[in-house]
């Protein structure tokens, strides 16, 4: 099967290029009867050597620079996945597969529907319109949470909800934690103790801006006025900046950390929040969770309810959340008890595993059709 992966060549893949890579994991971990053979489908490579083929699948790049590749792609211009049974898209940006070869789409959320002041005008319209060709192309579209699919349905765009999917992500992706690598970046950061720890894409729609509001109300009121260490690339629009809060403040921003770094910084944090305003499911949350750190956040599909949930549109709500999950003992235990249980449930391995069933449902329908 060819699985066009173009988010992991963006400068930022975030969440979604998190998924594509957990889901290459994941099939990686299927037993050799159960592995399909996967070809990565993605635009010229930037540079060499690819670093797409450091997943072990053969890469079949275009021509064209990622932008036109994509906007080929968007007019029906060229057509991927000749000799493969079927095509899958981690994201909106999907190919139109060969003749004869179905389609299979992942929609993570229709966020900008809901909050369309956090996304710029040309971002919502191609959105919008992506949706529109996903549900008219794709056989089947796989999301990753029932409240996704709820607002796919919701959206009135032509899918029958026999046609969607729900499919759970993976947490066991970040790899054991680098213990001496975290201690070096957080005495860089001037970070010699205990922390609060958010990690997102920096971005309107992850409600950084409340976050960090909450921050200066609960500071006052933790056992010791612990900092907010903030990790995350920039994303596009405004970003609170340091600048912006004072010297006093206590926000260090950390940039992009990754892998078993990042695994290390949030087993180190008194807490991890993560306060979106809406959310497709929410990866940080059991990133936290599977490193036995409590969870503050808002009602993101990840949690489970094993997260201390707060109303993100009211920063007295989150203030108080981080007090209570930073101070109390009794309330931090529950969380990492719970958190571990629910992380424990979402391995990648059995996300490949329900995606392989979905392209061989697929397949079948399709030559049922013909």
């Amino acid at each position: 099967m060819s699985l066009a992966a173009e988010q992991l060549r963006r400068r930022v893949p975030g969440g979604i290029g998190t998924y594509a890579r957990g889901l290459l994991k994941g099939i990686a971990e299927l037993a050799t009867g159960e592995r399909p053979r996967i070809t990565i489908v993605a635009s010229r490579p930037p540079f060499r050597p690819d670093p797409l083929t450091s997943f072990g699948c053969p890469v079949v790049c275009s021509r064209l620079p990622g932008p036109l590749m994509t906007r080929a792609w968007d007019l029906g211009f060229t057509r991927v996945g000749r000799g493969s049974d079927v095509v899958h898209s981690v994201s909106l940006a999907a190919p139109v597969p060969s003749s004869g070869v179905p389609l299979v789409m992942t929609v993570h959320d229709v966020a900008w529907r809901s909050m369309p002041e956090a996304f710029p005008p040309r971002g919502r319209r191609w959105h919008e319109a992506a949706l529109r060709r996903a549900c008219s192309r794709a056989a089947i579209v796989v999301v990753p949470s029932e409240a996704t699919a709820n607002a796919v349905l919701a959206a009135g765009v032509g899918i029958a909800d026999d046609r969607l999917v729900v499919v759970n992500e993976g947490a066991d992706h970040l790899g054991e934690p680098d213990e001496p690598a975290a201690q070096a970046l957080l005495e860089r950061l001037g970070v010699l103790g205990p922390y609060l720890l958010t990690v997102s894409t920096l971005e309107p729609r992850k409600n950084l801006e409340r976050l960090l509001e909450a921050y200066t109300l609960a500071r006052p009121k933790l056992p010791e006025p612990w900092p907010l260490v903030v990790v995350g690339p920039s994303g596009w629009g405004p970003s609170p900046s340091p600048a912006a809060l004072g010297p006093t403040a206590g926000v260090v921003f950390a940039g992009t950390v990754e892998g078993g770094v990042l695994a290390a910084v949030y087993r180190r944090a008194r807490l991890c929040a993560y306060v979106p305003i809406v959310e497709g499911f929410g990866l940080p949350v059991v990133e936290s969770m599977a490193q036995g750190t409590p969870v503050v956040s808002s009602a993101v599909p990840s949690s489970g309810g094993a997260s201390l949930e707060v109303d993100p549109t009211n920063v007295s709500s989150i203030a108080e959340g981080l007090v209570v999950a930073a101070g109390d003992e009794m309330t931090r235990t529950a969380l990492v008890a719970r958190g571990l249980v629910r992380a424990a449930a979402l391995r990648w391995v059995e996300t490949a595993r329900a995606h392989v069933a979905v392209w061989e449902r697929a397949v079948a329908e399709g030559q049922a059709r013909r």
